[in-house]
């Protein structure tokens, strides 16, 4: 009995690492479109994204049906407990991706990012997936200091996010208003994300300590 209910959280587990490699591969996806102005490739973000909608139904599902016939205590609450805030977090970060690709499916066939600005895009975008693939490494495996890691990724596009603000903010800034939102909305969107994936990886923390890290709440 006790191994059918380990295989039961296991499997939970599971639910919540294929949730984050799907929005892993919708930011990356979304980023490329929103550079490259690949329309294909936004529409693509777009129509996946109900595919994320699912996998939170069907982890959430699977957490209430541990809570209401399996009693769980101790560390295994713990997991149940924490995989339902996951997978809200994970879920969101989902469609973070999406609001990107809709930006550069909006904007198409004309560039959404004024040149001097894309690199800075093009580094949140890398620096934002290397967060989500860390995250499922530790929401599969437990990984403490993998946990801990993130806090300097989410550190360095914090960064960038404070420094695109100063960028539209100058008085060289030339391209007019509408770019300026355009830029302050991604932004917003890159940082967000990555404020979610740390507090993923702060529940899962939470997972094996039992205790909750001090953090800034991330619900958008």
């Amino acid at each position: 009995m006790r191994d059918a209910y380990n295989l039961e959280l296991d499997n939970l587990r599971g639910q919540l690492g294929d949730m984050v490699q799907l929005v892993a591969d919708a930011m990356e996806r979304a980023t490329k479109s929103l550079l490259q102005q690949d329309l294909a490739l936004a529409e693509q973000v777009i129509s996946d994204d109900v595919k994320v909608d699912d996998a939170r139904s069907a982890a959430e599902e699977k957490a209430y049906g541990l809570l209401a016939l399996q009693a769980p205590v101790a560390t295994d609450l713990r997991i149940v407990v924490a995989s339902l805030h996951a997978a809200e977090s994970i879920e969101r970060m989902g469609d973070l991706a999406l609001h990107v690709a809709k930006a550069a499916r909006r904007r198409h066939p004309n560039p959404v990012l004024p040149p001097e600005v894309r690199p800075a895009f093009e580094r949140l975008g890398q620096v934002d997936v290397r967060l989500a693939r860390q995250l499922e490494a530790v929401v599969r495996s437990d990984d403490a200091d993998a946990a801990k890691s993130l806090e300097s990724d989410d550190d360095e596009v914090d960064e960038i996010h404070r420094n695109l603000f100063g960028v539209i903010m100058d008085r060289s800034w030339e391209h007019g208003v509408s770019p300026a939102v355009d830029l302050t909305l991604l932004s917003r969107f890159y940082e967000r994300y990555a404020d979610h994936a740390v507090s993923v990886a702060r529940r899962m923390l939470f997972v094996v300590t039992g205790r909750m890290p001090n953090h800034s709440g991330s619900d958008v």
